[in-house]
C-alpha cells in the first residue's frame, strides 16, 4: 500500500494482524517478517496512534481499550483497501489467508466444528477457524470486530447487525440410560418432581421457559444448579439422576455419551436459530463463503 498524510498504510495491515494474533511472533509469521522487524513495526504503530496498542499481561499480550475500540474499523478499512487495490483477488478461496472467529455456544463447535474444519481444508486451506465461547456478560463482539460471525440463538439488539434465521429449534429432555423417569408414562408432574434438574446458562440463571410452563399447571421443579455449557452438562447427567435439557441439533452429543433424550411433556415456545454478522462483511467473498458453509451445515442438521 501507499502513504497518506505521512502515514504508511501498511501499518494498518500490520495493526489488523497484530490485533488478531495478539502476538508479535504470530503477526511476524503471518506477514513473513522477522520478529525484530515486527517489533519495530509495532513501535511505529504505537507512535502513530499515541497508544501502546498491545501490553504485556504475564506471558501474553492483550489489547488496550483504545485498540479494542478501533479494531473493527481497522479491519473494515483493510478489507476495503484490499478490495480496491486487488479487485476479485479474494474470490479464489485457495489463496485466502484469514482467521475467522465464530462466536457461539460450545455446542456449536461440538456439532459443526469437525465439518467446518474439513470443508475449510478442502476449499480454503489458508482459512483458520477460531471458536469463541459466549460470555456471561453482553459484549458487542460483532461491532467491535472480536468475532466475525455469531451462530446460535441470536439475542443481540444492535440495530446494525444483520441476522439470518435458519430454522426453529426445540428443547428435549435428557437423562442417563436407565433413569427411572424413562419407565411408564411421562407426565408434567413426574417430569417436574421425580428428580432434581440441571440448568444450562452462560449467565448462571436457574429459571427459564420450562419453569413458566410448569407454573401454568401449578407445578414447579427443583433446580439443583447450573453449568455454562451443554457439553459440560452431559457429563454431569451421565453420572447422576439429574434431569437436563438439550437442543435437538445437539442430540448427537448426548447419543455419543449413551444418554437418552425424550420429548418434554409441556408446551414450550420454539427457539429461532441462525447466525449474525456486521454489515462491513457484506461484500467480503471469504466471509460470504463462511456464511454459506454455516448455513448449509445448519440446514443439514435441522433436516436430519
Amino acid at each position: 500500500m501507499t502513504q497518506s498524510a505521512g502515514l504508511d498504510l501498511n501499518l494498518l495491515v500490520a495493526l489488523d494482524v497484530l490485533l488478531e494474533e495478539q502476538s508479535v511472533q504470530g503477526a511476524a509469521h503471518r506477514l513473513h517478517l522477522s520478529e525484530p522487524a515486527m517489533s519495530r513495526t509495532l513501535g511505529r504503530i504505537r507512535k502513530a496512534l499515541g497508544d501502546p496498542i498491545l501490553v504485556r499481561a504475564g506471558r501474553r499480550m492483550v489489547p488496550t481499550p483504545h485498540a479494542l475500540a478501533v479494531r473493527a474499523e481497522v479491519s473494515a478499512v483493510v478489507e476495503r483497501a484490499r478490495a480496491l487495490f486487488a479487485p476479485g483477488r479474494d474470490t479464489d478461496l485457495r489463496t485466502v489467508s484469514r482467521t475467522f472467529t465464530i462466536l457461539g455456544h460450545d455446542a456449536i463447535a461440538a456439532t459443526h466444528g469437525a465439518a467446518l474444519f474439513a470443508r475449510a481444508a478442502r476449499e480454503a486451506p489458508g482459512v483458520r477457524l477460531r471458536f469463541l465461547s459466549e460470555s456471561h456478560v453482553d459484549v458487542p463482539f460483532l461491532r467491535q470486530g472480536i468475532a466475525d460471525l455469531e451462530v446460535g440463538v441470536i439475542d443481540t439488539t444492535a440495530p446494525e447487525v444483520h441476522r439470518e434465521a435458519v430454522y426453529e429449534e426445540r428443547m428435549l429432555g435428557v437423562v442417563r440410560s436407565g433413569h427411572p423417569l424413562l419407565d411408564g408414562e411421562l407426565t408434567p408432574a413426574r417430569f417436574a418432581g421425580e428428580a432434581g434438574h440441571l440448568v444450562v446458562s452462560r449467565r448462571g440463571r436457574q429459571r427459564g421457559p420450562i419453569d413458566d410452563a410448569l407454573a401454568e399447571l401449578g407445578l414447579s421443579r427443583r433446580v439443583v444448579g447450573s453449568v455454562g455449557t451443554y457439553p459440560a452438562s452431559l457429563f454431569v447427567l451421565r453420572e447422576t439422576d439429574l434431569i437436563g435439557l438439550i437442543t435437538t441439533y445437539s442430540r448427537p452429543m448426548a447419543d455419543s455419551l449413551g444418554l437418552v433424550t425424550f420429548e418434554i411433556p409441556l408446551p414450550l415456545p420454539a427457539v429461532e436459530v441462525g447466525f449474525a454478522w456486521h454489515p462491513r462483511h457484506d461484500a467480503d467473498p471469504a466471509h460470504a463463503w463462511l456464511r454459506g458453509c454455516v448455513r448449509e451445515l445448519m440446514n443439514e442438521v435441522s433436516s436430519g
